[in-house]
């Protein structure tokens, strides 16, 4: 892919020959291991320019292209463990931009204090508004990480700032912020924000904490949703400017949580998502004038995932993206124009997932990036009146999406006949039958899931001969609020019975030779892979826990400086500390009879290093073979793409020293 290639958009996928070719007996390990070329490409107002995020090893940066010739107009210089989290065109030559911290490639990035702008040739670049970013990270990644300190210190430094709320297409020189000044009880205010000299007008106060906005399509503020230390969140609304905020969904009254997602072109019209206790999310439109209400569209499976804004109008609503098995689009106006469009472009790139990511104001130019779970994606720019589309960049230009394994959605019905879905990864060429096989959880593990996207852990193991298995187990994200809470304080319980269900349904299946499965994962993955060998010692042969959390006891444990909001979370979700010792791995080393591999970063703020140390200590304590991998300067999962080599490199070693797959290529050499 390194032309620029005109695609037609009705024929010219459609007649693209598939490569055929056997697994290599050895894996080269790079090509998983690589960082992304592009995380992000957005295409200016105007339509003459382009913004990508291009991430570096420990860090990301902004790179502005002209569109006329992919020609570099300016890059930002990026500085250590400072991610671009968001990018939003102000106007035609104008950014503003935020960071996230993140400590590592298993790290949700977190969303850290300060707003910025700068211009495409990167002059007049200024903090706008917020605490120094530097400040932050020391913060948050300082002192006592090893240790057992509560984040809170970090939580209470970033409640004096802003957070980006909306731009105004008529109006190139403000941003609409929420700004939290003060501690965590003071409720938020919404101000404009001048992005060029940082000054702030106040637009309304919140009437309520820790609250998200929605503006409408003419850039109005009108919803705040947010809630108290009982984490019960409450619906807000007001009709336009200096008129008073009214309550309009208390969960307490109406039993659900509805989330504002959008606007209709009228501003009249808007739409939540609204949970239920027994069945997915629905999209229902709500009349801003009568209070009333009516379902626009409910999948019988999953919730729905993301927005879908028309093109040229991000704030109006155009449809909604569902993350099923097959994943699907659907739109408020079905024969609408952004609607046929879409289709054209799910023709043409059968079989992917098509996300628009931008548009020019005139809706004539949009960015479009096309994934799937064999492609890690590409980048094209659509043009919707003629119906073409020309490639433009893609996220990793290495990697050869033919080579790539089988991947398919399944269903099974745990044990107390719960419905559970996931997704089954096959090497490329195999029959699916008698395959060793992999168990992967994910992390998280609420509100979290796998889905139909590449994979780079599945792909790699299936390129060593593996299948992989990953269920989104109870708990998990995106298949309604009954499903979810139905793992609350369920960790090592019924969330873990789960996978043990999915595991014995592949040997049932013929799927997974019974002789040859381990199970693996980070974070929450990692503590579900250890009590997986623990609870069920002669159903996996092996079990590997990455960054993991092994004693949940000390997960619990919080300080006087930590939000009321988040203990009463952790013991609404985990349970309480008394209770957590008797599935906590770390208790449990002398149940486990396989061998372990272990491997963690001593700067990790999530699931800390003391975690595997004393993990590690157990194991050997109890005679159980255990090997292990440390990167002291390394986080929440590992940044350094030569560190990530090298888990791989002894992952697949371990794997097939007791599972018999493909072990690691030898390394390149430098150039």
């Amino acid at each position: 892919m390194t032309s620029r290639v005109l695609v037609v958009l009705w024929l010219a996928l459609a007649t693209m020959p598939l490569a055929a070719a056997e697994p290599a007996p050895a894996v080269d390990v790079s090509v998983y291991s690589r960082t992304d070329d592009f995380n992000s490409l957005q295409i200016s107002p105007s339509g003459e320019f382009y913004v990508a995020v291009v991430p570096r090893d420990a860090s990301s940066t902004l790179v502005f292209l002209r569109r006329s010739d992919n020609s570099v107009a300016w890059v930002m210089e990026s500085v250590d463990r400072r991610y671009i989290h968001s990018v939003d065109w102000v106007s035609d030559r104008r950014v503003v931009y935020t960071y996230a911290r993140s400590s590592g490639d298993r790290d949700t990035p977190l969303r850290m204090p300060g707003l910025y702008g700068v211009n495409v040739d990167g002059s007049e670049r200024r903090e706008l508004f917020g605490m120094d970013v530097a400040d932050f990270i020391n913060t948050y990644m300082g002192r006592g990480i090893r240790g057992r300190r509560s984040t809170a210190r970090a939580v209470a430094r970033v409640e004096n700032n802003a957070w980006l709320v909306g731009t105004l297409p008529e109006d190139p020189t403000r941003v609409i912020v929420e700004v939290h000044d003060g501690d965590d009880k003071t409720p938020v205010s919404v101000e404009w924000l001048d992005v060029s000299d940082g000054k702030r007008e106040l637009i309304a106060a919140s009437p309520v904490d820790r609250a998200n906005f929605l503006v409408d399509a003419s850039g109005e503020l009108r919803f705040a949703l947010g809630a108290g230390d009982d984490n019960v969140q409450k619906l807000f609304h007001r009709q336009g400017a200096g008129a008073p905020w009214a309550l309009v969904n208390d969960p307490a009254a109406s039993g659900r949580v509805e989330v504002p997602i959008g606007f209709a072109a009228d501003n009249r019209t808007a739409f939540f998502t609204s949970d239920h206790a027994t069945q997915p999310d629905a999209v229902v439109a709500y009349d801003t004038r009568t209070g009333t209400r009516r379902e626009v569209m409910r999948d019988a499976i999953v919730d729905p995932a993301a927005v879908i804004p028309a093109l040229g109008n991000p704030a109006v609503l155009a449809g909604v993206f569902f993350d099923g098995p097959m994943p699907a689009t659907r739109f408020i106006e079905p024969a609408s124009e952004d609607a046929r469009l879409q289709r054209v472009l799910e023709q043409a790139f059968a079989g992917m997932r098509v996300t628009v990511t931008s548009s020019t104001r005139d809706g004539k130019l949009a960015v479009v990036l096309v994934t799937g779970p064999g492609s890690p994606g590409d980048f094209y720019l659509f043009d919707t009146t003629a119906k073409t589309a020309t490639y433009a960049v893609a996220r990793r230009a290495w990697y050869d999406p033919d080579t790539s394994a089988t991947v398919r959605p399944v269903r099974l019905e745990a044990r107390d006949g719960l419905a559970l879905h996931g997704f089954l990864t096959t090497p490329k060429g195999s029959d699916g039958k008698g395959l060793p096989m992999v168990v992967m959880p994910h992390g998280g593990p609420f509100g979290i899931h796998d889905s139909l996207v590449f994979d780079a852990d599945a792909q790699l193991l299936a390129a060593a001969g593996y299948a992989v298995l990953q269920v989104n187990f109870r708990g998990s994200g995106n298949y309604g609020r009954g499903f979810r809470e139905a793992g609350a304080r369920q960790w090592g319980r019924r969330m873990q019975d789960d996978l043990t269900d999915a595991t014995r349904w592949a040997i049932l299946g013929g799927i997974a030779d019974e002789s040859r499965i381990c199970i693996y994962g980070a974070s929450y993955g990692g503590y579900a892979a250890l009590m997986g060998v623990a609870r069920e010692p002669d159903l996996y042969r092996c079990a590997v826990g990455y960054v993991g959390v092994y004693d949940l006891q000390q997960l619990t444990t919080f300080s006087r400086r930590t939000p009321q909001y988040h203990e009463a979370w952790m013991s609404d979700w985990v349970g309480e500390r008394r209770s957590l010792g008797s599935v906590s791995p770390v208790n449990l080393a002398a149940n486990i009879k396989v061998p372990v591999m272990l491997a963690a970063g001593g700067m990790d703020p999530v699931a800390p290093v003391f975690h595997t140390e004393a993990m590690e200590k157990a194991l050997r304590k109890a005679g159980v073979p255990v090997e292990t991998l440390y990167y002291p300067n390394e986080g929440h999962g590992f940044h350094a793409p030569e560190h990530r080599e090298q888990f791989y490199r002894q992952l697949l070693g371990f794997l097939s020293r007791h599972l018999g797959g493909s072990q690691a290529a030898a390394a390149r050499p430098a150039p």
